[in-house]
């Protein structure tokens, strides 16, 4: 008997108790980048004041990384705490009617809060996958002369069936079909054949007669209020995932917010999600859940060269903060973005936290949060932020960070080192490898604690720091995690081009 009250008292020593289980919110904001947010930038000249009160009164990370330079695969990697380039997705993102990439039985963020007892909803950007039921059994069509899928028939493989109790949302605000989905069923009957928008970067697609892109986020912003005036009367707790449209494009702002920036059209939506923030918070509070829900804040990568940085620059604003590159790329402008959380009950407020952490980390935060169990072959790639939270950072475990660039490209990072395995940006930046003058040779290393530029290449002056950064990324392949446990299996084949590494 003695024996077991000293496990007892050990077990409640060592495991976080947390008398009433949080609330979780999670905003992800879309193409955002870190030197939007006036807080996390003296130079940013749009106003943020919604998102800078969360900065105050939470915490900040100043070194937190997307697992992936695009959004698809970092969506992956949040929700799975797993990298995304380990999915069957190598490179790039999911195109219009794209397949799940998530597999049925592998564990999500929402599946897992969901056993521990929570009431679980996603509204917005989806754009992981769906399975579309077409009226041949073959692959989606969609265009102007023709189209076999069957939109009055449920959609599979999305949201609830990875976990969440409740969707409302798009694939995405620029792919057809144009309309909200509710749960597994189209809110409305796809008519109307919109063409391409090269303006406006939306595909041709059906949709519903008089679809607005202008009215897609005040709606999201609507039904999110919503749930969270009805899931706070509700004694279980909630997590609820806000993949947000915006700023990404279409960049439409509500006309309450254009002009309001000063500066460009890009500008004004960031705006507009700030509001939108404010909103949420707002909801919260008059809801009396403001005190014991976590409020994650972030963007799913850097910002999209869509802003008009030369038109910013102008103004003295760079969305990218002062790293080099943009949505896409391998180089810190790709996915280095902000992050902010807040928890009043738990977390004083203006702190900042210079580890490197990445968005997958999340999972592993909400189960030691909740007293969840990780197996094996869930979260192979998320490490719990709660050490740093508590001030103990020498308590935090992650060892190196991967990056993934449009185009299949690796990147790894340890402490100040920053290797990156490609000739060029990997994505949309100056020099590509292939195109004209690339400029840059197979491997880049950079000194991130003298140069956040990522000007000067010191891979000739350092090879051994080369050779055993490599050597830990191979072993992450190889064992398909980088988290400790039994080996894991990678899905899919690997594109030789991006992996000539593995064979040196």
């Amino acid at each position: 008997m003695k024996n077991t009250f000293s496990l007892f008292l050990i077990l409640c020593l060592c495991v976080p108790c947390f008398a009433q289980k949080p609330n979780i919110v999670f905003i992800l904001a879309d193409d955002l980048g870190y030197g939007d947010i006036a807080a996390l930038n003296k130079k940013c000249q749009i106003k943020t004041p919604n998102i800078d009160k969360l900065v105050q009164q939470g915490l900040s990370f100043t070194d937190a990384h997307a697992s992936s330079a695009v959004c698809t695969p970092s969506r992956y990697g949040i929700l799975t705490g797993r990298y995304n380039w380990r999915s069957s997705l190598k490179q790039g993102v999911l195109l219009e009617y794209g397949s799940p990439i998530i597999d049925s039985g592998r564990t999500t963020m929402a599946s897992m809060l969901k056993k521990q007892g929570y009431q679980t909803a996603s509204i917005g950007k989806w754009h992981l996958g769906f399975n579309w039921q077409t009226t041949d059994g073959q692959k989606p069509i969609d265009n102007a002369t023709s189209s076999n899928i069957d939109f009055t028939k449920p959609i599979l493989g999305g949201p609830t069936d990875v976990g969440f109790d409740h969707f409302f949302g798009i694939d995405a605000p620029n792919y057809p079909p144009f309309c909200f989905i509710e749960n597994k069923m189209l809110q409305g009957h796809p008519t109307e054949f919109y063409p391409v928008r090269y303006d406006l970067d939306c595909r041709a697609g059906k949709g519903i007669p008089n679809w607005s892109l202008e009215k897609v986020l005040p709606t999201l912003q609507e039904k999110a209020v919503d749930y969270i005036e009805n899931a706070t009367q509700n004694k279980k707790p909630f997590f609820l995932f806000l993949p947000i449209t915006a700023p990404h494009t279409p960049v439409v702002p509500d006309k309450n917010f254009k002009g309001n920036s000063g500066l460009n059209i890009y500008a004004d939506f960031v705006m507009q999600v700030d509001a939108y923030v404010g909103e949420i918070v707002k909801t919260l509070e008059e809801n009396k859940a403001l005190d014991n829900t976590i409020i994650v804040f972030t963007s799913d990568n850097g910002c999209s060269p869509v802003a008009n940085f030369k038109e910013l620059q102008e103004y003295g604003h760079n969305p990218n903060y002062s790293f080099r590159g943009m949505k896409s790329d391998a180089f810190e402008g790709g996915h280095r973005i902000p992050c902010v959380v807040q928890w009043k009950q738990q977390i004083n407020g203006g702190q900042k936290i210079d580890e490197t952490i990445c968005l997958n980390d999340f999972m592993a935060t909400f189960a030691q949060i909740t007293n969840y169990s990780i197996a094996d072959n869930e979260a192979e790639d998320s490490y719990s932020l709660l050490p740093l939270i508590r001030n103990k950072p020498n308590k935090y475990q992650r060892e190196a960070t991967v990056h993934h660039s449009l185009d299949g490209s690796f990147t790894i990072r340890k402490d100040k080192w920053k290797l990156i395995l490609c000739a060029g940006s990997g994505g949309w930046s100056v020099p590509q490898a292939g195109k004209g003058e690339e400029g840059l040779p197979d491997v880049q290393l950079y000194d991130l604690e003298n140069d956040i530029a990522e000007t000067q290449n010191l891979q000739a002056v350092f090879p051994k720091i080369v050779k055993n950064m490599t050597k830990v990324l191979k072993q992450y392949v190889i064992n398909g995690r980088s988290t400790k446990g039994l080996k894991q299996k990678n899905d899919g084949d690997f594109l030789d081009i991006r992996m000539t590494w593995m064979q040196n």
